[in-house]
C-alpha cells in the first residue's frame, strides 16, 4: 500500500461577513476558533515520538546533539609533551555535526558558549528535525567558526590528536561535539614526563561539575600533589575544597571561597592547605556556584606520577577496577565524610570469583576521617588482573565511602605507580579515545553475574583496519582481553565497550610506554557515556493556546 502524501493546507482567513447578530468581538473569537482548528488539525497528522515507557507513553528517547568535555592542565613541566585524542563512535544519528578541542581561555570559552549561527534563507521553512531543541537545551550550531581549535574531529569512528600547548603553564583545555558526533563522544590526555622522574600520566576529559571525589593524595615524604580546577564555562565559579585526613576534617580558610573566573585554569599545591603532612589524604571539590573541571595530579619523586582518578559518588559498596596483572605492590585509601563509622568487607576478584585477601579481610574507617590498607603482590600471589571490592559487613549498616588504590609495577628496581578509584559499570556503552597498538591492555571485571561484552578497536589516527570481539567475564572475575589492536594501527585508535548481555560490568584500560627501563603507565576507567537522554513527550493541548 502505497504512503499517503500529507500536505498542510494552505491556511485563508474563514469569511465571517454573512455573520448576522454578533458583534465584532464574536466575529473575531469564531475566526479565532476556526483557524486553531485547522492548526490543531494539522498537528493530529504529524506521527507521535517514540515513547520509551510501555503503556504510559510519557517519556521518549533521544540522542545528546551536544556533548562538552573538560582536560586538566597538562602538569607536564618544561620539557614534557602531552597528547590529546577525540573520539565519537559511529551511530550518532544527528545532523552532521562538528567536534574540536581548544585551550580553555577566556575567549575561547566566551565564544563556545555563544556558537555563531548560519543567516536563516528567506525562502527555506525549517524542517521538523532543524526546529526540534536539543535534549541538553543548548544550541546545536557549530562553535567552530569562533574557537580558536587545537584540534579537529572530522566524523564518527576515527579519531583525531594533536599536541597540547607547550611548558610548565599550559592552561587546561575543552572539547565539544555536536549532531551525528556529540552521541558518546570522548577525549583522552596523556603525558610523557621527567617531572620528579620518567613517568606517563593519564586523563579522561570530563564534563563540568558541582562534586568532585579523590581519595588517596598526600602531603609526605617525597609526594608533590596539585589539585587543578578549570572553568570551562562562561559563568564565574565559587569552589571549597573540603579535606579528610587519618585524624578528621582539615580546616583552612585558604581551601573555601576559591573563586574561578570564566576560561581560567587554577593550580595549587596541597600541601599549602593541609597545615603539615598529611598522608591518605581524601578530597572533596565542591562548588558554591558555577561549575569547574577538577583534578589531582600526584609525584613520587623517584617512584612514579600520575592523574588520580576521580572517584565515583559516595556509595556503600565500591568496586575499584584495574590492577595490572604484574602488580607488586597497592596502597588502598577509604574515606567516608558521613557521620557514622563504615565496617567494610574486602574482596580481590581471582580466578574463580570474588575472594577475601588473607591478613586484610575487614577494614574499619572512623566517621569523617580515612583509613588504609595495604597489599603486597608476588608471581605466587597474583591471579592475574584483579580488582577490588568494598562492601558493609552488615546490610544494616550501610555507610557511604570513596576509595582510591595506588598500583606499583616495578622493572629491574624501578618502580612507576598509578592511581585507580572506584567506579561505575559501562553500561550500554563507552570509550576511551587514546589506545597504543602493543602498549594497551583491557581489563573487564564483572561483579554480580556472568557478562558478555562487545569490544570494538577503531582505525588509528593515520590508519588502520577496525576489529571486534565478544568477551565473556565470568562472575567475579577480571579478564584481560587480548588481540584488541587495529591491524596496521597508525597513530593512536580508540576503543569501544558494549555490554550486550549479564551483569555489571567495570572496565579500565592500561597503557605502557617504558622509559629508561621504567614501566611507565597509566590506567583510566571506561566511563558509560551517556548517549541518549529521557526528555518528556510532548502532546497538542489546545487549551495552552486559549490560556486555559
Amino acid at each position: 500500500m502505497k504512503k499517503p502524501t500529507l500536505k498542510a493546507p494552505k491556511l485563508k482567513a474563514p469569511d465571517l461577513s454573512s455573520v448576522t447578530g454578533g458583534s465584532r468581538t464574536g466575529q473575531s473569537l469564531l475566526a479565532g476558533v476556526a483557524v486553531l482548528g485547522l492548526v490543531f488539525g494539522i498537528a493530529e497528522l504529524r506521527s507521535p515520538a517514540t515513547s520509551a515507557a510501555t503503556g504510559g507513553g510519557k517519556r521518549t528517547t533521544a540522542q545528546v546533539e551536544r556533548a562538552a568535555l573538560v582536560c586538566p592542565p597538562p602538569m607536564q613541566g618544561v620539557t614534557g609533551s602531552t597528547t590529546l585524542t577525540l573520539f565519537s563512535p559511529e551511530g550518532g544519528t544527528g545532523s552532521t555535526g562538528t567536534g574540536l578541542l581548544a585551550d580553555a581561555t577566556a575567549d575561547n570559552v566566551l565564544a563556545a558558549q555563544n556558537p555563531a549561527q548560519p543567516a536563516p534563507s528567506a525562502s527555506a521553512a525549517p524542517s521538523d528535525a532543524a526546529s526540534a531543541a536539543t535534549p541538553a537545551g543548548q544550541p546545536s550550531g557549530s562553535p567552530a567558526a569562533a574557537v580558536d581549535a587545537r584540534i579537529s574531529l572530522a566524523k564518527p569512528g576515527l579519531p583525531a590528536t594533536g599536541p597540547a600547548a607547550n611548558g610548565d603553564t599550559a592552561p587546561g583545555s575543552f572539547a565539544i561535539a555536536t549532531g551525528n558526533l556529540a552521541p558518546g563522544f570522548t577525549a583522552t590526555q596523556l603525558t610523557s614526563s621527567e617531572q620528579g622522574g620518567a613517568g606517563l600520566s593519564g586523563a579522561d576529559c570530563l564534563p563540568s561539575g558541582t562534586s568532585f571525589w579523590f581519595s588517596g593524595a598526600s602531603t609526605t615524604g617525597n609526594r608533590v600533589d596539585y589539585v587543578t580546577l578549570v572553568n570551562a564555562d562562561s559563568l564565574p565559579a565559587v569552589v571549597d575544597l573540603r579535606m579528610y585526613g587519618d585524624k578528621g576534617p582539615i580546616d583552612n580558610e585558604l581551601a573555601t571561597g576559591i573563586s574561578i573566573a570564566p576560561g581560567k585554569t587554577e593550580t595549587m599545591s596541597l600541601a599549602s592547605l593541609t597545615k603539615g603532612p598529611v598522608d591518605n589524604l581524601a578530597l572533596h571539590v565542591v562548588t558554591r556556584s558555577g561549575r569547574v573541571a577538577a583534578g589531582v595530579h600526584a609525584i613520587d619523586t623517584g617512584k612514579g606520577s600520575d592523574w588520580l582518578e576521580p572517584s565515583a559518588d559516595p556509595a556503600a559498596s565500591v568496586v575499584i577496577p584495574g590492577i595490572p596483572d604484574d602488580v607488586t605492590a597497592a596502597h588502598l585509601v577509604i574515606a567516608t565524610d558521613s557521620a557514622d563509622d563504615a565496617d567494610l568487607k574486602v574482596q580481590l576478584s581471582g580466578k574463580n570469583g570474588w575472594f577475601t585477601p588473607a591478613g586484610n579481610e575487614t577494614v574499619h574507617v572512623k566517621a569523617g576521617m580515612t583509613a588504609a590498607l595495604d597489599f603486597q603482590f608476588t608471581e605466587q600471589t597474583r591471579e592475574g588482573a584483579s580488582a577490588v571490592r568494598l562492601t558493609p559487613t552488615s546490610d544494616s549498616h550501610p555507610t557511604p565511602i570513596v576509595a582510591g588504590l595506588r598500583v606499583d609495577r616495578e622493572n629491574k628496581g624501578k618502580t612507576e605507580a598509578a592511581w585507580l578509584a572506584g567506579g561505575n559499570p559501562i553500561g550500554a556503552r563507552a570509550s576511551i579515545a587514546d589506545n597504543r597498538a602493543g602498549q594497551t591492555k583491557l581489563f573487564l571485571t564483572a561483579t554480580d553475574a556472568d557478562a558478555k561484552v562487545k569490544v570494538t578497536s577503531s582505525a588509528g589516527a593515520s590508519g588502520g583496519t577496525p576489529a571486534g570481539k565478544d568477551v565473556d567475564v565470568p562472575a567475579g572475575t577480571t579478564v584481560s582481553v587480548d588481540g584488541i589492536d587495529p591491524a596496521g594501527a597508525n597513530g593512536p585508535y580508540a576503543l569501544t565497550l558494549q555490554t550486550l548481555g549479564g551483569g555489571p560490568v567495570l572496565a579500565a584500560r592500561q597503557i605502557t610506554i617504558p622509559a629508561k627501563d621504567v614501566p611507565a603507565f597509566t590506567t583510566q576507567q571506561f566511563r558509560d557515556d551517556h548517549a541518549t537522554v529521557q526528555v518528556p513527550q510532548v502532546a497538542a493541548d489546545p487549551g495552552v493556546v486559549l490560556g486555559r
